[in-house]
């Protein structure tokens, strides 16, 4: 199973960088700074669209090799593993449920804790798609926030994707710069659902 690599992406005010892994963007953007860029610069995990820190000061080496540390640190943060059997990841914690439902759990095959885990997987399966949707609304949400909180119709956008209206989003990004809307569009992609042949026809 290959490791899915993170992306990020740095604006200077309106103005995309770079995007690519983390190395990549804060060398260019430092670049830029270092070349009298102005302009207020983020750095945005794809995914989440958080803003990354990156501390700039010194040189690209000084800076690589303090990105190199906080990563290192980052990852290193594992729990010492004791003789024994390795670990499951079964964690016991209190649940409270009618006497009705303790019943029924008992009476299931393998158990309360067997039949419990099969539930919740049932239902995780089951509102996946939808997790996904709403994790990416979040997102572009976040991005729109950070970034082009002052543009033209910033607000009617937010409601149109919230509301789930791709027409609407898309026509009022219309006219943000470029960039913005460019990188907005992107992450649309996962933000709203698949619009129904039969709802297509019907527009």
């Amino acid at each position: 199973m290959t490791e899915t690599v993170k992306t990020y992406t740095a604006f200077a005010g309106t103005r995309r960088i770079a995007s690519g892994d983390l190395p990549s963007v804060a060398k260019a953007t430092k670049t830029a700074l270092d070349g009298g860029d102005n302009d207020p610069v983020v750095i945005l995990d794809d995914e989440t669209c958080r803003v990354v820190e990156v501390d700039f000061r010194g040189t690209v080496e000084d800076m690589l090799e303090r990105l190199g540390e906080a990563s290192g640190a980052a990852s290193g943060r594992q729990e010492p593993r004791g003789p024994g059997r390795p670990k499951l990841g079964v964690v016991a914690r209190e649940v409270t449920l009618l006497p009705r439902h303790w019943e029924w759990l008992n009476a299931q095959p393998g158990g309360a804790s067997v039949a419990l885990r099969k539930l919740v997987e049932e239902a995780r399966r089951g509102s996946e798609s939808q997790d996904r949707m709403r994790q990416a609304q979040e997102a572009l949400y976040r991005f729109m926030s950070t970034l082009a909180g002052n543009e033209a119709g910033f607000e009617e956008a937010a409601r149109a994707l919230f509301a789930g209206d791709r027409r609407m989003f898309t026509a009022l990004i219309g006219l943000w710069p470029k960039d913005l809307r460019a990188h907005a569009d992107k992450l649309a992609a996962g933000a709203f659902a698949e619009e129904s042949p039969a709802a297509s026809a019907r527009t």
